[in-house]
């Protein structure tokens, strides 16, 4: 069945048109440009986990922060020219001199609507910028020959450009990557994955109420679809969220297994909203593992509030932990 998305998630194409228009006339510049960049200079932070686990609050606070930079909504539509988008975004930006062009917005609220944040300066998911790269079919996983194919020496030249552009450790959602980490973890000299996992039953209860508001039909797949998929594809949506998030989140551990500790944070949701600044602490401690000594005090949020509420009746919920168990072996609960 195909399912449409509604109005509020459909894509402008003549935007997409203007988009294509321009990364095409920019890109040859950008080649050249870019050519001087071998390597980071900086560990790069990559969110991974499943979706709708807290993957965008987590961007938001990171970019709140002020440490870090990170993929912009204007940074987003240089998709192939990610370099010049930065130097055009500081050009507009932080020096814009006396507001002559724009008075941007620089605060960034703690608000998104499926991933999606308003503003000129919120964090962008950045998944156009990873498709050029990594050209996954409907399935986001490459097997070791398409994974040869891949050109990443532009892929790190790219990260390398802007990180130098805004002289920041660049931060970004990387669920893209979920299944092919211990390749990223080869091609970047420095990158610290930052996997944030989210007491399943809110996540499936989440990941559900994301379809309804996406496609308006729960049987609607929404997001990336891991290996097993063809396995869940006849199941209950209940059933499909569950493996989604089971089959996710067992992928990445697998895979950041073969990845060094000092290049690795697991986060569980629940305790970064109610304590970011130990999580402030970890981060760093991590990050001067890879020689990145910048030591500096927390100043974000004291604490958000978590997603912990059940919004869905008792039968829902009995069938929510029974489909879970099924993948999982074990029984989950909406309590911590």
């Amino acid at each position: 069945m195909d399912f449409k998305r509604r109005e509020p998630h459909r894509r402008n194409e003549e935007l997409e048109e203007l988009l294509s228009q321009v990364n095409a006339l920019l890109w040859p510049a950008e080649m050249n440009a870019i050519e001087e960049f071998k390597a980071t200079r900086y560990p790069i932070l990559l969110i991974m986990g499943a979706p709708r686990s807290g993957t965008t609050l987590l961007l938001q606070w990171i970019s709140q922060l002020g440490l870090f930079s990170y993929p912009t909504n204007i940074l987003s539509r240089f998709y192939m020219s990610p370099y010049i988008g930065a130097l055009i975004q500081l050009m507009l930006t932080k020096h814009d001199f006396n507001n002559e062009i724009f008075d941007f917005n620089q605060t960034i609220p703690y608000s998104s609507v499926l991933g999606k944040t308003k503003g000129v300066l919120a964090p962008n998911e950045f998944w156009y910028f990873w498709r050029r790269f990594f050209k996954f079919s409907d399935i986001t996983y490459l097997n070791e020959e398409e994974l040869e194919k891949i050109d990443h020496r532009t892929l790190v030249s790219e990260l390398a450009a802007i990180e130098y552009a805004f002289g920041q450790p660049f931060a970004a959602k990387g669920m893209m990557l979920n299944w092919i980490i211990p390749y990223i973890d080869k091609i970047l000299e420095k990158v610290l994955f930052l996997y944030i996992h989210r007491n399943p039953f809110y996540n499936i209860q989440s990941l559900l109420e994301a379809r309804v508001n996406y496609y308006g039909d729960e049987r609607a797949w929404y997001s990336f679809k891991p290996p097993e998929y063809p396995q869940l594809v006849d199941s209950t949506p209940c059933e499909q969220v569950a493996g989604q998030i089971y089959h996710t989140n067992s992928a990445v551990e697998r895979n950041l297994a073969m990845v060094h500790s000092d290049r690795s944070l697991h986060i569980r949701y629940e305790d970064f909203c109610r304590f970011p600044g130990k999580v402030f602490e970890q981060i760093g401690g991590k990050l001067r593992l890879q020689g990145y000594g910048k030591q500096v005090r927390y100043q974000g949020p004291e604490s958000f509030q978590a997603a912990e509420q059940v919004r869905m009746a008792p039968a829902r919920v009995e069938e929510v932990i029974s489909s879970y168990e099924k993948f999982a072996g074990y029984a989950i609960s909406p309590k911590l």
